[in-house]
């Protein structure tokens, strides 16, 4: 029964996780065609501090949509794995790449393609792969998990860590070096997120009827919650402002996922549940969704479709006869360009006699 029940929560939470990647990739396109719309009516636009967004009804289908999504998202902590849910962030990288290329007019290259592709297979491979069991169904047991000396030590850690890239490296290197402020933010949502998951199995408890508002720990992990999120929007905000989104977006990924990763593996200890090819498999599918990720923004700029590809196979075949290519065709052209001087020139001598020209001779 207990197996039966650990498999049904998966599904509910691996719904819960695709659906808000879906929600939060459509949300951008529609903010984005609320804002193209201001744009072509002449309305001061939000990058110059205007706000007639406010009174577009496709931007507020787009925070409604972002909402919706965030939503699903939390509420898939309470149901499957930190393992599973936050590498499936993902998807709404890949659905707002998808959708734009349809209604933005935004060309996906054949390197967006390719990315797009091995961000499904990856997620598809870490769906299979990830832990189905869920070790924690109550507060208390939250409580102790928090007080393992394990996590402890992390936490500590992190916040060291943090407060460090905060006072000390940040006002000095945050502007030049991209690695600062999205570490800021990456380190402190391995932490969010376990306050997520712990308030998750709080509201599943009080749906119980169980007296959650009356236990410490549902107001610590809420209190918690609140400082790392609103320290995690500020660095990313600060990341986003200063360096290229496009740089921005797969480094935090990979870094704000293996922070939750290590953190889900610490704290939770999901990882000892697993056998070997399956720790193999979720590494693995982690790994083609970097790549995908990587392929989707670092080349969105390039053009480069199928089209382009026979010309390419066909110089880098030229480029492999190098040497022997080469010279022979500079040895033709030399001798064209030869023959072509001779004929010019005796061109211009018939010329000159025939216009009694002596300086011709």
């Amino acid at each position: 029964m207990s197996q039966t029940r650990g498999k049904y929560d998966f599904c509910i939470g691996l719904v819960l996780a695709m659906s808000s990647s879906i929600f939060i990739g459509g949300s951008f396109i529609l903010k984005k065609k609320g804002l193209l719309r201001l744009a072509r009516k002449g309305s001061m636009r939000a990058g110059q501090g205007g706000h007639a967004y406010l009174k577009e009804w496709l931007w507020w289908a787009g925070l409604l949509s972002m909402g919706a999504g965030e939503v699903a998202n939390f509420a898939a902590y309470a149901f499957a794995p930190a393992t599973l849910v936050t590498p499936l962030g993902a998807l709404s990288v890949l659905v707002s790449a998808i959708l734009s290329s349809f209604f933005l007019n935004e060309k996906l290259n054949l390197h967006g393609k390719i990315g797009c592709l091995l961000s499904i297979l990856g997620s598809t491979v870490m769906v299979i792969h990830a832990p189905q069991e869920e070790e924690v169904e109550t507060l208390d047991e939250m409580s102790h998990k928090l007080g393992d000396p394990g996590f402890v030590v992390f936490a500590t850690l992190v916040v060291i860590v943090s407060l460090i890239l905060i006072c000390v490296v940040g006002p000095r290197h945050g502007q030049t070096n991209i690695l600062v402020y999205i570490t800021i933010c990456s380190v402190i949502g391995a932490l969010s997120v376990s306050c997520v998951k712990g308030l998750g199995i709080a509201i599943k408890e009080l749906f119980a009827g169980k007296p959650v508002l009356k236990h410490p720990l549902s107001w610590i992990l809420l209190l918690s919650l609140t400082v790392c999120v609103s320290t995690q929007i500020n660095y990313l905000n600060r990341a986003l402002d200063i360096f290229n989104t496009s740089i921005v977006t797969p480094i935090y990924y990979v870094i704000f996922t293996t922070s939750v990763l290590t953190c889900s593996a610490i704290l939770f200890k999901e990882w000892q549940h697993m056998a070997a090819d399956d720790i193999i498999g979720t590494f693995s599918g982690f790994l083609t969704i970097i790549v995908g990720i990587f392929l989707l923004h670092a080349f969105k700029d390039v053009n480069f479709t199928l089209a382009n590809l026979p010309l390419s196979l066909w110089k880098d075949d030229r480029a492999a006869n190098g040497t022997l290519l080469s010279t022979y065709d500079s040895f033709n052209d030399d001798e064209e360009s030869s023959s072509c001087i001779g004929e010019m020139q005796s061109t211009e001598s018939l010329s000159a006699r025939r216009n009694g020209n002596l300086s011709a001779f």
